[in-house]
């Protein structure tokens, strides 16, 4: 078995929304004073996102999941505990049900106002969060290599983390509706193959060169190399309601990536498959969520979701005992049967809706609901 050395460090990024508890709407306009608390309590593991209505944070390098999850514990409830005291909410999921983007405000920063510029309504219309998860991976050759090899995972994640079902007032039909708004930005979706480090850097050169992008943070795939650390960043998911649902995603992320360096070792790989294919998985992971039936393209056959999580951690079960991250990623069987934020926010809704609320006082019960469970010490297991 391989041992992972200095490989295979975790980091997490979340971006929450905030809402005003009265109107149960998304606080556009901050109070003064807000950030710099957060920031006081936080150091630089908090930060602006596009939008004054969210806020993003970070982990430092943790070498477990149990690490990661005890300071995401601390930063939700640092980051809650600012926000009541400034009189407003945290939420974590990644739309709200029905703010409008043109009613929020962007962050006065240069990075965001030449996003404004270049990018007009698409980015105008980023009132999404999501969760992104860096592994630490200090071969870069390895890492465009585990790139490469990793996207067939992605869909899997994305329908573990679906929390998006509503957009702008409406039941958009999906579970996962904030990839559609994020695929409107131009280098956004699946990423593409790489022969090698030098190749991804060709890349790059051609971009910077042409005069056509400078900065690769701009590279808004769904996963990655990071510009910025020796990581591989996984971007695809939404934000999960629960923290430890984010922790269950982080840990198999990581328990994936050490199957592909153990076969790797081995002179194997996983098997490559044509983009359309995967691009199909990931529509049916937004569209249904964790009731999707997906493809397994090596037996050539569609299965329930659930077959196939339960599958994924026997194969890396291996690789999560010695990552120490096993009973995370067991977890992963749990919300494929229990189902995502998506699911539980689409039911609060319904049996509002079926008890003869109105429309919005439905949509009032999810914020309600969201608020309350975004700070909640657990999440639910399975129905009795």
């Amino acid at each position: 078995m391989h041992r992972f050395g200095d490989d295979l460090t975790i980091g997490i990024e979340e971006e929450y929304l905030l809402v005003d508890p009265e109107t149960r709407d998304l606080a556009a306009k901050p109070p003064s004073g807000f950030m710099a608390k957060c920031k006081e309590k936080l150091g630089g593991r908090v930060t602006h996102e596009f939008l004054q209505a969210q806020v993003e944070i970070g982990t430092g390098v943790c070498r477990t999941a149990a690490q990661a999850r005890s300071e995401l514990v601390e930063l939700r409830e640092c980051v809650a505990d600012a926000a009541k005291e400034f009189g407003m909410r945290l939420t974590a999921s990644s739309t709200h049900p029905w703010a409008h983007w043109r009613d929020q405000h962007p962050v006065d920063m240069d990075r965001y106002r030449i996003l404004n510029a270049e990018h007009r309504t698409l980015a105008r219309r980023m009132a999404i969060c999501g969760m992104h998860v860096h592994a630490g991976i200090e071969s870069k050759d390895r890492r465009v290599d585990l790139m490469n090899q990793f996207t067939y995972f992605l869909p899997h994640l994305l329908a573990l983390s679906a929390s998006s079902p509503f957009w702008e007032g409406a039941d958009t039909g999906l579970k996962a509706f904030r990839p559609i708004i994020i695929g409107d930005l131009p280098r956004s979706g699946l990423p593409e193959t790489f022969r090698s480090w030098h190749d991804w850097e060709e890349m790059l050169d051609d971009l910077s060169t042409t005069g056509v992008l400078h900065d690769p943070s701009r590279i808004w795939w769904d996963m990655r190399p990071s510009n910025r650390h020796p990581t591989l960043e996984m971007r695809i998911c939404d934000l999960c309601t629960w923290v430890d649902d984010t922790i269950t995603i982080a840990a198999l992320y990581q328990s994936i990536l050490g199957l592909l360096m153990h076969l790797r070792e081995n002179n194997q790989s996983w098997r490559s498959y044509r983009r359309l294919l995967v691009l199909e998985n990931k529509w049916r992971a937004q569209r249904y969520g964790v009731e999707a039936h997906l493809a397994d393209y090596g037996r050539r056959v569609t299965a329930p979701f659930h077959e196939l999580i339960d599958e994924m951690v026997e194969i890396v079960r291996p690789h999560a005992e010695e990552l120490g991250c096993i009973e995370e990623v067991e977890h992963a069987k749990v919300i494929a049967r229990r189902g995502s934020s998506a699911d539980f926010q689409l039911k609060v809704y319904t049996e509002a809706m079926a008890a003869g609320d109105s429309e919005r006082d439905a949509q009032v019960k999810v914020v309600d609901w969201l608020i309350e469970q975004s700070v909640a010490d657990k999440s639910p297991g399975l129905p009795t």
